[in-house]
């Protein structure tokens, strides 16, 4: 099994730490964005398109599916250097944005978001790969949650301020507004991250990327912690494709209430991610996943009994989406040291496998919720993210018992 290692290769100096990661932050806020804006303003997209809100979740699959696809492409960043594979994934996303609001056609725009989505796939493992080798491991999981902070900020600023855009200058705008902050992300990046070298250039072979997957195969640990984040994410989003459809028939709530709610699963990815940043180092990687995803399976279990109230309510979802994000981003900082030698690899087989059970638990999510109501899919998210706990501790037994038990 792989040992972890608790040493950090130069490059990320202090002294110039707080400027990258708010750099980094800021590109993936933006990216983060692209991924997520259609899901509440597919309506006014609909509108503006011209065509029916139907085309428009098209779209949205679209985008999702770049999560699989993102898998091929973390071997290259192994092989060619992350900071190119950042480049790479910000110049998707600026051309897909700017294409999207310079040619406001159904074709092109459906093309321009899975083309940012992509970026963001190419990106995020190219990231956290980059920051991971120059990072002590008993650090990785305070600075993996800091860069986590972008995915609740997309919601908690991204997506409003895209709202207000939406509504001043028309729907085309935000397209825009995301093709200029990724231009500023480039130069921002090519300044301040400095370039690899050309070390790897010897291994791009078809072998060489062969290998890396290989590897990942053989690795125990390895396999665990991908099936972990196959089977939690598909428990989360068999209860996050039906939780409005829950509150709206048991509270009778309107559209803005709805919208409560979103904001309260955005406070608590935000707090899950400010939690593994602060306490999961102290505690260790392994014992912070075991206990987040023992505590969020307990509460998927409670969430019934606290269905009764609208408060009670919202507070189920506030545990669950805490305990949920706390447990994954700590995976995935324990990932980053898994496959020293490919840890983009390692990632984007994390990341794919967590697009997978989205896909999976948004397909099933519906039919469990005809079937049970919401019993059955808190039974069911239940049952699915034990699976997710049984395999991460296959996985991580004997693993690194000497530096993170």
């Amino acid at each position: 099994m792989s040992r972890q290692s608790t040493t950090s290769t130069p490059g990320w100096d202090s002294s110039g730490l707080v400027w990258k990661v708010c750099v980094v932050t800021l590109c993936r806020l933006v990216l983060n964005s692209a991924r997520r804006f259609a899901y509440p303003f597919a309506p006014a997209l609909s509108r503006g398109l011209g065509v029916p809100l139907t085309a428009i979740t098209s779209v949205i699959a679209a985008n999702q599916s770049t999560a699989l696809l993102g898998m091929f492409f973390g071997p290259f960043a192994d092989h060619l250097g992350y900071r190119l594979m950042m480049l790479a994934g910000m110049g998707m996303l600026v051309a897909g944005m700017f294409a999207g609001g310079f040619f406001p056609f159904y074709g092109v725009v459906l093309v321009s978001l899975f083309i940012a989505g992509l970026g963001k796939s190419i990106f995020d493992p190219a990231l956290q790969a980059y920051v991971s080798q120059r990072v002590p491991f008993h650090r990785r999981g305070w600075i993996i949650g800091v860069l986590e902070f972008s995915w609740a900020g997309s919601t908690l600023v991204g997506i409003p301020l895209i709202g207000i855009l939406m509504e001043c200058l028309g729907w085309r705008a935000p397209f825009f507004a995301m093709g200029v902050i990724g231009v500023i992300g480039i130069l921002a990046l090519r300044i301040l991250i400095p370039k690899e070298g050309k070390k790897r250039i010897k291994h791009q072979t078809a072998s060489g990327l062969w290998n890396s997957w290989r590897r990942l195969g053989q690795e125990r640990a390895a396999m665990g912690a991908v099936g972990f984040s196959f089977f939690i994410s598909a428990a989360n989003d068999n209860l996050f494709v039906v939780y409005g459809a829950w509150m709206e028939k048991s509270f009778d709530l309107n559209l803005v209430a709805l919208g409560l709610g979103t904001a309260i699963i955005g406070a608590a990815e935000l707090s899950g991610e400010g939690l593994t940043a602060a306490v999961s180092d102290r505690l260790g990687l392994k014992r912070s996943i075991i206990l987040g995803l023992s505590l969020c399976i307990a509460s998927y279990g409670v969430l019934p009994l606290l269905g009764q109230t609208l408060p009670k309510a919202l507070g189920g979802l506030f545990l669950i989406f805490i305990t949920f994000e706390f447990s994954i981003v700590s995976a995935l900082s324990l990932c980053t040291e898994l496959l020293p030698g490919s840890r983009a690899t390692m990632i984007s087989a994390f990341l794919a496998a967590a697009g997978t059970g989205r896909v999976v638990g948004a397909l099933t999510g519906g039919v469990v919720w005809l079937t049970g109501g919401i019993l059955l899919t808190a039974v069911v998210s239940a049952a699915v993210s034990c699976l997710g706990l049984v395999s991460l501790i296959w996985g991580l037994r004997g693993w690194g018992e000497g530096s993170d038990n």
